[in-house]
């Protein structure tokens, strides 16, 4: 059986959801054609808009709208599977932050953002209702198991806990990393930290400069990037290896060791 190869693509989603549906085509059929099996897309892929309004709920869309329907479409012409934060529909006028992997027989696996970003002057609550607390996020492709998270649950090692309890190897991340003093610094702390605890894989997707910080990549188990993008838009190819998660594993038992588990509040 041949490596898994995953991709991250790195683009800065406007508000026009046709634009973002043609432009993710693009990025998905470059990231297929360099061998990737799954292609992982940014938050608020479908629809975005800075600052947040009213506009979010109105462009906001079921998991059988125009934006899931399209990444369906995309996965069967590719073979892959498609992970991508979007603008879900939700009630009293907010949404739920969403992201959705899908293959060709349909969504695979649903996240809705637990932890809002209410922090560094935004308010991401004032538009989102945060999802509910409850079973991991996980999908099986590629001989591996894949766990989702977003944005600003990286800075909550619990969530990464609850995903290692679900058996992932890796860590999905889409993000719109807001720039900002030490960003950068932050964004790349705590994929490699996540990485290294969880000896697993991290394959995260960020919006590019000016707003988000870019530096969209995937992380292996010993905490080492083995692929990534700079600041502007593009591609990023890696191969998975899951005998080094499993040696990682073996010769530092953590996940293992470790005497206490993740209970919501």
């Amino acid at each position: 059986m041949s490596a898994p190869v995953v991709a991250v693509c790195q683009f800065a989603p406007v508000d026009s959801p046709e634009q973002n549906r043609a432009r993710i085509a693009e990025l998905v059929a470059q990231a297929a054609a360099r061998g990737a099996g799954v292609v992982v897309l940014p938050e608020y892929s479908n629809y975005f808009v800075n600052p947040m309004d009213e506009t979010l709920a109105a462009n906001a869309e079921a998991l059988d709208g125009e934006f899931a329907t399209a990444l369906r479409a995309l996965a069967a012409e590719h073979g892959i599977v498609v992970v991508a934060g979007m603008v879900e529909t939700a009630d009293a006028g907010r949404v739920h932050n969403t992201v959705v992997a899908v293959s060709d027989a349909g969504v695979q696996a649903v996240y809705r953002k637990q932890h809002l970003y209410d922090a560094f002057g935004q308010r991401e609550s004032d538009w989102i209702a945060a999802g509910e607390l409850g079973s991991a996020a996980v999908f099986d492709t590629l001989g591996m198991r894949f766990g989702m998270m977003t944005c600003y649950d990286l800075r909550f090692p619990e969530v990464a806990r609850t995903l290692m309890d679900a058996g992932a190897d890796a860590l999905i991340v889409p993000a719109e990393w807001v720039r900002g003093p030490l960003k950068e610094h932050h964004w790349n702390t705590l994929l490699t930290s996540r990485a290294i605890e969880n000896t697993a894989y991290v394959i995260a997707a960020d919006h590019p400069a000016p707003i988000g910080v870019g530096y969209s990549q995937v992380v292996d188990p010993l905490g080492v990037v083995v692929a990534g993008v700079s600041a502007g838009e593009g591609v990023a190819v890696a191969s998975l290896d899951p005998d080094l998660v499993a040696r990682t594993r073996e010769t530092n038992p953590s996940l293992r060791l470790r005497r206490y588990r993740v209970v919501p509040r």
